[in-house]
């Protein structure tokens, strides 16, 4: 009542209001700093994971850098065959030099270089396991420095002596053997006396190598064309399992080498009538490829 007359009662509701009114705004201001402060955090975080990518990005740029100027290239590439393979591994085979003058190294794995090979080469030894499989001469003189990748890649072996190791056996054919070329369609077989061809069997076999739109489903045509080319496959066995040959090489698709027992196998793109593509497989087989260092 004597607030009411007093005209406290107001002042008190005004009072509360304004106390309210406080509070809400401090609420607001600790809201706010709060954000503020979350907001500074984010930006720091987001200033250092900033700065990280900066650093990575700098160092794969420094790392590229230095692969290209580590980079190295072949001098040059050649693919030999007939006379032109003939002739350089008879100019390997006329080098002499003194004691542990010339080296040889058969390289069989690119990613596991025997050690005298990276102490020979140094920093060209990436260009050897790129060229890998192969057989790689150099000499102390260093006027020889070139690698070969031969039809046959004999066994790992290092060695100093005073002459190539130019095994002819790995690069061209020689003695008796057995020449097969496998396709999903055509098979050729060819017994050999070094370069001179003595028999011939070759066969084709009709196999399904596109599906119509109609008639029955791609899975029923794949099962068809998939026993076709089994039988095909058992053919080939058949005829190969009838030569008498002291080694048997064969070549083709890749997808069906793993088919046959053989001494070596290689994938080749012959195609054609069995007696042309079988030529043109043993062409590619007996090629060799030169690295020059």
């Amino acid at each position: 009542m004597l607030d009411d007359l007093l005209g406290r009662t107001k002042l008190k509701e005004r009072i509360e209001e304004l106390e309210e009114q406080v509070h809400h705004l401090e609420r607001e201001r600790d809201a706010e700093s709060e954000r503020r402060s979350d907001a500074v955090a984010a930006k720091q975080e987001a200033e250092r994971e900033l700065n990280r990518l900066r650093d990575r990005i700098a160092d794969l740029e420094g790392r590229v850098e230095e692969r290209d100027d580590d980079e190295r290239e072949f001098r040059r590439t050649e693919t030999l065959t007939g006379d032109r393979r003939d002739d350089v591994l008879a100019r390997l085979q006329s080098l002499e030099t003194g004691p542990e003058g010339a080296f040889t190294a058969v390289v069989t794995n690119e990613h596991d270089l025997p050690e005298q090979v990276r102490a020979q080469f140094g920093d060209r030894a990436t260009l050897v396991a790129r060229a890998a499989p192969c057989v790689v001469y150099a000499d102390d003189a260093d006027l020889v420095s070139v690698a070969l990748r031969p039809a046959l890649v004999p066994d790992e072996r290092v060695a100093w002596a005073d002459s190539f190791d130019v095994d002819e056996s790995w690069f061209r054919p020689t003695g008796q053997f057995a020449f097969a070329l496998v396709r999903a369609d055509v098979f050729a077989l060819g017994v050999y006396e070094a370069s001179e061809r003595v028999s011939l069997t070759g066969f084709t076999t009709d196999v399904k190598s596109d599906h119509s739109k109609g008639g029955f489903s791609q899975g029923r045509f794949e099962r068809i064309r998939d026993g076709q080319i089994r039988d095909h496959v058992s053919r080939c066995r058949d005829a190969i399992a009838d030569a008498d040959a002291d080694r048997l090489y064969v070549a083709g698709e890749s997808t069906l080498l793993g088919e046959f027992d053989a001494d070596a196998t290689a994938s080749v793109d012959a195609t054609g009538d069995p007696e042309a593509a079988l030529d043109s497989a043993v062409r590619d087989f007996w090629s060799t490829r030169l690295f020059a260092l």
